[in-house]
């Protein structure tokens, strides 16, 4: 439910795949970037309409930006996140696809995905049992886990997302905090990849 990280998802894609082919997996990890359950009033809706135009025009993704947000949406990342927390348990490959479908459902279908009923939908068609992913999505564990990871993003002191980091052998290194395009990037991933994918 990040407007920049939607504009940013072709070129995780392409990115995901090109360390893929350097044997390297791609992991994600959920910030919580609202999390006080904001109820949108009619300056919010058209701010958040401002930003979306913004990213549209920066990175071409799809928005509806002739309708905006979902009617009545309490605006709150937490249960989009704790769905991507549920899928990483159940199946780590799921978790990308998942966050795609989350985000086109949210920005281009205007469906209000901080309802549970709707990620169960989501996970559902991103390929996970129903049953088991909505087990997992009210298991208190997946509510820890999900608080975890905001507290880990925290702890490296990430305030914007997106946020794209390498890791090898426990070390960190910032591809980049916000969004860049493709051509800026993929060279920067590629010389850590020479670096350090195979050794």
């Amino acid at each position: 439910m990040c407007s920049w990280c939607w504009g940013f998802a072709p070129v995780m894609t392409a990115l995901a795949e090109q360390a893929r082919e350097q044997g390297v997996s791609l992991g994600l990890r959920v910030g919580g970037l609202r999390r006080e359950r904001v109820v949108m009033d009619q300056a919010g809706r058209d701010r958040t309409l401002a930003y979306w135009q913004a990213v549209h025009s920066a990175t071409g993704q799809a928005f509806d930006l002739e309708l905006g947000l979902p009617e009545a949406l309490v605006y709150d990342t937490e249960p989009a996140c704790r769905a991507l927390v549920a899928a990483r348990a159940l199946d780590q490959a799921i978790v990308w696809p998942l966050s795609l479908l989350i985000q086109q459902a949210f920005y281009e279908h205007r469906r209000d995905v901080t309802q549970p009923s709707v990620l169960v939908e989501l996970a559902e068609a991103a390929g996970l049992s129903r049953g088991q992913f909505a087990e997992r999505y009210d298991d208190p564990v997946t509510k820890e886990a999900t608080a975890a990871d905001f507290t880990w993003v925290e702890n490296l002191g990430i305030a914007g997302f997106p946020t794209l980091l390498a890791e090898h052998e426990g070390q960190l290194a910032l591809v980049t905090n916000g969004y860049q395009p493709l051509p800026a990037l993929a060279p920067l991933l590629e010389r850590w990849l020479e670096r350090n994918a195979h050794g």
